[in-house]
C-alpha cells in the first residue's frame, strides 16, 4: 500500500490565529511552540498551519515533541512527520497520531526510529 492510498487520519487544519485562540497564548508564545519543536507545521494554501489533532485540552499534545525529534533524527522534515503521523502505519495498526492520542507513545517512536 502506498502513502498515497493508506487510510489517512482526519483532522481539521489550524492557522496561526486558530492556534492563538484554541491554545490562548498570545502570537509569540505560540510561534516558540514552534521553535521548540512542541508543533510542527505544513504549509497549505499558502498559510502555515497545523493539524488540530496535535492539540489535545488547549495544549499541544505532550508525546508529540519528541517524536518530532526522532522523526526529525531519521532525517524527516515537517511536512514529512505530518504525513507520517496522519496515514495509517501497518505496524502501528493505525495513524501514528491515533497512537499518541492513546497513549502508545513508545511503540509509535520504537517505529519511528526503525525508519531512520
Amino acid at each position: 500500500m502506498t502513502a498515497d492510498s493508506a487510510p489517512r487520519f482526519e483532522t481539521d487544519w489550524l492557522t496561526l490565529p486558530d492556534l492563538v485562540e484554541v491554545l490562548g497564548e498570545p502570537l509569540g508564545r505560540v510561534r516558540r511552540l514552534f521553535d521548540e519543536q512542541q508543533l510542527i507545521g505544513s504549509r497549505r494554501d499558502g498559510a502555515l498551519k497545523v493539524p488540530a489533532a496535535f492539540i489535545v485540552d488547549g495544549r499541544p499534545l505532550a508525546s508529540l515533541r519528541g517524536t518530532v525529534f526522532v522523526l526529525h533524527d531519521a532525517g524527516f522534515s515537517d511536512d514529512e512527520a505530518i504525513e507520517w503521523l496522519l496515514t495509517e502505519e501497518d505496524s502501528i495498526g493505525t495513524a501514528p497520531i491515533e497512537a499518541l492520542l492513546a497513549g502508545r507513545k513508545s511503540e509509535v517512536r520504537r517505529v519511528a526510529q526503525a525508519l531512520g
